[in-house]
């Protein structure tokens, strides 16, 4: 429903104090002055540098910059059988003021007797407790394929400058969350850099949204699915779900997927690969960052970052080390007033009940410490388990890393019992980097799997029947063989 759609709706059923939370209040404007010439409804604005204007008088006349006198001045707009408009913009700043909130108040009041409307045209929500139950709020909606599409063809008006097919496709999904006015400079900019309007150069204007929020940034990687060996039955899972047509049936959207795993086996840069083999741009989430030190701060950071999130659609979300980041749950109530708790639930909330296109990977070394509500059904499509690589997953991630630090491949392989990528990557990049062979190279590195050995034996034994196997399709069940050298009890209580 357009924001048109929405004002005619509750100016007939004379709801007299409206906010509109808008960032682009010329649109807004342009929006309500066309529906009140339809409709034979008087228009008003107000803002403190032109002050106060009526459709069809003189600035003279009505120049005044007094919020209090904007206030009462929507009574002299009446006309016997009309209904009068005033649109205050960026009125929020003024609501620290006991004079202003009682005018409004007591204006609000009266409109119901002269049908005359408030409206409060602002970029946030900021209600003093005295007025909450006296306005509606209303959102004007960032604008919709159909339009991006138009302003697209409005500024490529050469042939060429703006693709056809699969091309237009990208170039609208990244300027999806974009506003009319930050549609126009990235198409524009796009022109000039590339000589056509590119998906790229979009992406860099987005990538300044984020920056803004503080707590997403944009992960630029070349990585495909082809540099990352292994994982063949998540890799599959997560490009057959992410390549359905979804976008006609929202409820056949993927929601994503939790990986549990050893430190180094890649769920990192699994998630990075992800988005350059689909063609979705990653976006990392900090949720440390989210915490602020005033109260009401922290809240306030999360939501901003999720509407961001929503807005960057369709997109890969990922969340590095999600325990980490929710690790003081527990002890939220005694700790911090329960800020974790809250930041907690919004993000659970949102897993839940979110609508825009975005897939969110998480990913996790010790599960215990998240609460169960977390990884239930439909917050998640799956929960997978990435183990230490097998043999021919730790052959492909030998050739894929020897290639790169062009190491003879010639050279036998060194021993590589419970090595994990991270550690055959090391091996290699020493390799390169003292001149060394793979055989003298190996002996600076102590795999994580002995290092941290008992931990992670909790968690494979954790994980046996309850993931799914992130190489093989199917239910992972922890390895009984001589490498691993142990005995697995799905379920045992005395890791949990």
């Amino acid at each position: 429903m357009t924001l048109a759609e929405q004002l005619s709706e509750y100016v007939r059923a004379c709801f007299t104090g409206i906010w509109i939370e808008s960032h682009e209040h010329a649109d807004a404007l342009s929006e309500m002055a066309e529906l009140c010439h339809q409709e034979g409804w008087q228009l008003g604005s107000w803002n403190i540098e032109s002050g106060l204007r009526v459709a069809g008088q003189s600035s003279e006349e009505t120049n005044s910059i007094d919020p209090l006198s904007a206030i009462r001045s929507v009574n002299a707009m009446t006309t016997p059988e009309g209904t009068a408009i005033l649109v205050l913009e960026n009125f929020h700043r003024f609501l620290q003021s006991a004079e202003i909130v009682q005018a409004l108040s007591r204006q609000i009041l009266l409109g119901k007797q002269n049908r005359t409307i408030l409206v409060i045209l602002s970029p946030l929500v900021q209600l003093p407790v005295e007025l909450e139950k006296m306005f509606v709020v209303l959102q004007h909606a960032l604008p919709v394929r159909e339009q991006l599409d138009a302003i697209a063809q409005g500024i490529a008006t050469e042939e060429g400058e703006y693709p056809e097919g699969r091309d237009r496709e990208r170039i609208l999904d990244a300027a999806s969350g974009l506003t009319r006015l930050e549609a126009e400079n990235a198409f524009s900019l796009s022109l000039v850099r590339e000589g056509s309007i590119a998906a790229e150069t979009i992406w860099d204007l987005k990538a300044q949204t984020l920056k803004k929020c503080g707590a997403l940034s944009l992960c630029r990687s070349e990585e495909n699915f082809d540099c990352l060996g292994g994982l063949a039955a998540l890799k599959t899972f997560c490009r057959r779900s992410l390549l359905q047509p979804s976008r006609a049936n929202p409820h056949k959207r993927a929601k994503g997927v939790m990986l549990l795993g050893v430190p180094g086996v890649g769920k990192s840069a699994f998630c990075r690969s992800l988005g350059n083999e689909v063609g979705r741009p990653t976006i990392s989430l900090d949720v440390g960052s989210l915490y602020g030190s005033l109260v009401g701060e922290t809240e306030r950071k999360i939501r901003q970052a999720l509407v961001t999130i929503d807005a960057m659609e369709p997109s890969i979300v990922l969340l590095d080390e999600i325990e980490k980041a929710f690790s003081g749950l527990g002890s939220s109530g005694q700790t911090d007033s329960g800020v974790s708790s809250r930041l907690f639930g919004t993000f659970l909330q949102w897993l839940s009940d979110r609508e825009s296109d975005v897939y969110v990977v998480a990913s996790c070394n010790d599960i215990s410490k998240l609460p169960p509500e977390f990884s239930r059904s439909e917050r998640w499509d799956g929960l997978f388990f990435l183990d230490l690589p097998g043999r021919d997953e730790k052959d492909l991630i030998w050739e894929l890393y020897r290639s790169q630090y062009e190491i003879d491949p010639d050279q036998q392989l060194p021993s590589d019992n419970l090595f994990t990528g991270a550690e055959i990557k090391s091996t290699c990049r020493l390799a390169a980097l003292l001149d060394l062979p793979l055989s003298q190279a190996v002996l600076n590195v102590v795999p994580v799997a002995v290092t941290a050995s008992e931990s992670i034996e909790r968690l494979r034994n954790w994980a046996s029947g309850r993931c799914l196997d992130a190489s093989q399709p199917g239910i992972y069940h922890c390895p009984q063989n001589e490498e691993v050298a142990r005995t697995c009890v799905p379920g045992d209580p005395s890791i949990n």
